[in-house]
């Protein structure tokens, strides 16, 4: 049974996702009106360039956000499939934009303390069956659909019914479906169409926002609502009355119990908070004594395995092995539950059998599949360690989790 846990405290609004009683995502935004502090991924707007940076092939765009957002040259060239095609390496940005031009860009990665915004040309428009991708011809499927004929039979279901200048991937909900992806189709390039409507005033020289990206309580519901999302629980009449309105637009959602709570802290009742509190730590224990820790840099994660009071059996090999294989199980869970994304580099225990390494990987990219966002297991690395990507599906948290975080840490 999945449910899915509302509350609002002040500013703050919590989202938790449980399965079977057990957190398995979490999320906590800002719910005050402060610029510095609303989430912009995935909003498009028509920004200003002010600055280029022919050193870097890079421009600074005016988004109308407190730091301009970063564009990068390959991020204004029209978009290609890199598997077949390869971007021209000669071109200088500045023959493509100069200071004042006014282009359609996309937030990418949301801003932080550091750095602004990261914004790009390639707009992409997700909804429950496909991500639309306009003005490319690229025509792909989820790799998490694994049967060869159902993903041609997809791809040649969207060739059929999308406009020529858009693009597409077809998402994995989309698996045995047909009239379901056609209708998604046509109502996602109707918002693209809509979105391109949407008037400008050429003679301003500012910004202007043209489309806000849905939050995170309606990406869940796109991604879970063919699955077992049964319930959803909520601790203010505002936050009821809002999600009516939500369920209310979709037939699909019907099937889903709306419940209100009217309690400050809801998490508490159902023992919400303890797991937050735990996903916290920077270390976590295993079942079998071993542990692994966490740790996350600006470049990427780091997570170790260790032993730790598992002395195992006589089979040094097979003591490894189990403390490796329920670590990866492990991993996989704090990669959803933290929404960890970009580059991770797990440090196993070291294992002589290669035929135990190919084991630990597949598991990995199995345990993997039960995630909601595009998972990329690159392997082994020459030092032993494995190396992986993953997409955050929602990376922004107020500071006050942030610095929470900190001092648990």
């Amino acid at each position: 049974m999945t449910e899915l846990f509302i509350q609002e405290q002040g500013v703050k609004k919590e989202i938790a996702l449980l399965e079977n009683g057990r957190l398995i995502e979490y999320y906590e935004e800002n719910t005050v009106d402060d610029n510095s502090q609303i989430r912009k991924e995935g909003n498009i707007y028509i920004g200003i360039i002010r600055n280029v940076l022919k050193g870097m092939q890079a421009a600074f765009v005016d988004i109308g956000t407190e730091k301009n957002a970063f564009i990068h040259l390959k991020d204004l060239l029209p978009k290609v499939d890199e598997t077949k095609q390869q971007l021209p390496q000669d071109l200088d940005i500045s023959q493509l934009v100069k200071p004042g031009d006014k282009i359609l860009v996309q937030v990418k990665k949301d801003s932080n303390e550091k750095k602004g915004a990261r914004v790009s040309t390639h707009i992409n428009l997700p909804s429950k069956y496909i991500a639309l991708m306009p003005n490319t011809d690229i025509i792909t499927v989820s790799q998490k659909i694994e049967d060869e004929k159902e993903r041609e039979r997809l791809k040649k279901l969207a060739k059929e019914h999308l406009s020529e200048e858009n693009g597409v991937i077809v998402r994995t909900s989309a698996e045995n479906k047909t009239q379901e992806v056609i209708d998604d189709i046509a109502k996602t390039e109707a918002k693209w169409n809509s979105i391109l409507e949407t008037s400008v005033d050429p003679d301003k020289d500012e910004s202007q926002l043209l489309y806000k990206s849905e939050d995170i309580v309606e990406k869940i519901l796109i991604d879970l609502v063919e699955k077992d999302l049964e319930r959803i629980v909520v601790n203010t009449k505002k936050l009821y009355d809002e999600m009516v309105k939500v369920l209310k637009s979709d037939k699909q959602y019907s099937k889903i119990k709306l419940e209100l709570m009217e309690k400050d802290n809801i998490f508490d009742t159902y023992d919400i908070e303890k797991q937050i509190q735990k996903s916290l730590n920077r270390k976590i224990w295993l079942r079998c004594g071993g542990f692994i820790t966490i740790d996350k840099t600006e470049a990427l994660t780091a997570i170790d395995v260790n032993t730790g009071k598992y002395t195992g059996v006589k089979d040094a090999e097979k003591t490894i092995f189990r403390v490796n294989k329920e670590a990866t199980i492990e991993i996989a869970k704090q990669l959803r539950l933290r929404d960890i994304g970009g580059v991770i580099i797990i440090d196993y225990i070291d294992m002589a059998d290669e035929e135990d390494k190919n084991k630990i990987e597949n598991l990995l990219k199995e345990e993997l599949k039960k995630d909601r966002t595009k998972t990329q297991v690159e392997g082994w690395t020459k030092l032993d360690l494995m190396e992986l990507t993953r997409k955050h599906i929602w990376d922004f948290r107020t500071k006050s989790f942030e610095n929470a975080k900190k001092e648990k840490i």
